[in-house]
Formats: structure tokens, sequence, C-alpha cells
């Protein structure tokens, strides 16, 4: 058993359980994905099998690529990543959403959306000073500096500067419904990055 798959966030929505309650949920394309390679312990190292997910026009993908492609002979992937896999697969296979059931606690991957460069204020929490009148300290980060000794700025300051397009992993996330005939995982709760947006869906942790 392969312990996740590669999908896309569609966006967030709304179901409600059989005793009334509303539930907002993320709704997630997952897979089908296809087995492209298996890696073995012997010659790499490490166990883990490798997914490709979505199209790709073939003209779009170089030689060394499609070389690795044509082993399985399903077109060209626009996505890439490796998963761990509990029991030995072929290549070829094909991983859909199924692997997962409503109950299950879930970690999704995914790259956040960028806010751009952004103060003290927004990207970390800070209060901030009085805004009356002549304050001239209203949204500034402060006094950064450490006087005469050690004279320099720690490093790892709060300070402002990009804020946003990182990886993150929101983890223990539960399974509300899995649509295997539309390939969807409604997921309770937010996920990372944007709509239509790469995330890595895989067994939790922590469950």
């Amino acid at each position: 058993m392969i312990n996740g798959l590669l999908g896309r966030k569609i966006g967030m929505s709304q179901v409600y359980a059989a005793d009334g309650q509303r539930i907002p949920v993320t709704v997630l394309e997952a897979g089908p994905c296809t087995v492209l390679q298996k890696k073995a312990a012997a010659t790499d190292g490490y166990e883990a099998v490798q997914l490709g997910f979505g199209e790709k026009k073939a003209h779009r993908v170089n030689k060394p690529e499609m070389g690795h492609f044509k082993k399985v002979a399903k077109g060209a992937f626009a996505h890439i990543r490796e998963f761990k896999a509990e029991q030995d697969c072929q290549l070829g296979d094909e991983v859909t959403c199924d692997i997962f059931k409503p109950g299950d606690r879930i970690d999704v991957t995914g790259t956040s959306k960028g806010k751009g460069f952004q103060g003290v204020i927004k990207r970390w929490g800070f209060s901030g000073g009085r805004a009356s009148h002549g304050s001239m300290f209203k949204r500034g980060p402060g006094a950064i500096g450490q006087s005469a000794s050690p004279s320099k700025v720690f490093k790892g300051k709060k300070m402002p500067g990009q804020m946003g397009n990182v990886r993150v992993t929101t983890q223990n996330l539960i399974v509300v419904d899995v649509r295997p005939e539309q390939n969807l995982i409604l997921v309770r709760g937010a996920v990372p990055g944007p709509k239509n947006g790469l995330v890595m869906i895989r067994k939790g942790t922590k469950a």
C-alpha cells in the first residue's frame, strides 16, 4: 500500500452530516497517479515509489524525461513526487483516492499563497505603537540593535520581508468523504495553497 498520492486543491465547500451539522470542507482532486519508478534499498539506499500526476503535452517534455515516461507508456506527466510504499507494486499501476476512507487522518502539503513583501504587523503579528499625533511609531518594528556590545542584529530577528510562497504541511486533517468515481476527497478544514495548486496527500503521521 502506498501511503499517499498527488492531487490539486479545487476549493472550499460545505457538506451536512447525518445529524444536520454543517461541516466546512476543502475539495481535493486526488489522483489518479501512475507508478513511474520503484526505489529499492539495494540500489538506491531507500524504499519508495515515484508517482506521476497530471497530463503534459509531449512536445513540452525533453528527451530524458520522455525516455523515463516511456517505461510505463502512459504519456507525459506534469508532476513527479516520491512516496513510501508498504508493499510491492508494479510499474504502470494506478493509485487512486480509494486508498483513503472517511474518518482517516491525513497530512496535506502544499505551497502557501505568496503575499509579497510585508511589514512586521502583518508578517509576525506585532501590535505596533500608539497611533496618536506625533507618535512616529504606529506600525514600525521598534529597536533592533544591541548597543555597543555585541553591536549587531542577531540572526533570526523578526523583520519585514517576503511572506508566504513556502512549503507548508497541515497535519491531522479528517477525511469527511471519498468519491472515487470523481477522484475527489473532501477534507475537514483548510489546506495550504491557492485553487488548482499542487498538493501532496499522505496518511497522517500522528493518527
